[in-house]
């Protein structure tokens, strides 16, 4: 079966669900405020492909530290319904439906926890993720991940693993990305696609061919 690849943050959706999160826990009264100029800084490392991905869930991760796996579910889904459903791109819909109607498998692959990614894939229709795992004890969160974080080539060694157990194969598959971290998996599909590139990526994309596409809301 044709295999399509989604990223999910500022590809799917107008945005970076993990910042928004935090953003929401603040608002909440779950999360500290002074939280959000640290993840500020460590989301500009990440836009220039230098983000520690190890520290940066580490950071974020505080607020869910000992917190019942349903409660944290209960959170998200008051989240996607107040921050998400209204940022996601039509044209990401449309495409996820063109695909869905042809009889592709879809996957979405993320370098943002399972707790955010796994919710929002289904609210958009997607079954099948791959997410930074997090870490669980006694139906808790530890506040620690565990396995390979689905970041830059640790998105193509997931997703290689995934592909293996599915008896699936990135023969004529699709992917897309909004992110010069992503380069590894544009490389790995047959076809890439790129979503509102910076120019970084919009070189890279006019020089390996990948289909450039502008998605607004």
């Amino acid at each position: 079966m044709a295999l399509a690849i989604f990223d999910l943050d500022d590809t799917l959706i107008d945005g970076d669900s993990a910042s928004l999160w935090l953003r929401f826990l603040v608002a909440e009264g779950l999360a500290p405020a002074d939280m959000l100029p640290r993840e500020a800084a460590m989301m500009a490392d990440y836009r220039a492909g230098r983000l520690d991905m190890e520290c940066y869930m580490a950071f974020t991760l505080q607020p869910l530290r000992g917190r019942r796996v349903d409660e944290v579910g209960e959170w998200a889904r008051r989240y996607i319904a107040a921050e998400v459903a209204g940022r996601v791109f039509p044209a990401a819909l449309a495409a996820l439906a063109r695909y869905r109607a042809d009889g592709w498998r879809r996957l979405v692959i993320s370098a943002t926890g399972e707790h955010l990614v796994a919710p929002i894939a289904a609210h958009l229709g997607v079954d099948e993720v791959l997410a930074i795992r997090l870490q669980q004890h006694e139906g808790r969160y530890t506040g620690a991940t565990e396995g390979v974080l689905t970041y830059r080539h640790g998105k193509t060694e997931r997703l290689a693993a995934w592909l293996a157990q599915a008896g699936e194969s990135l023969a004529g598959s699709h992917g897309y990305s909004d992110s010069i971290n992503d380069v590894p998996l544009l490389d790995a599909v047959a076809s890439g696609f790129v979503v509102n590139p910076d120019p970084g990526l919009t070189a890279l994309a006019v020089e390996r061919g990948w289909t450039r596409l502008q998605w607004r809301r």
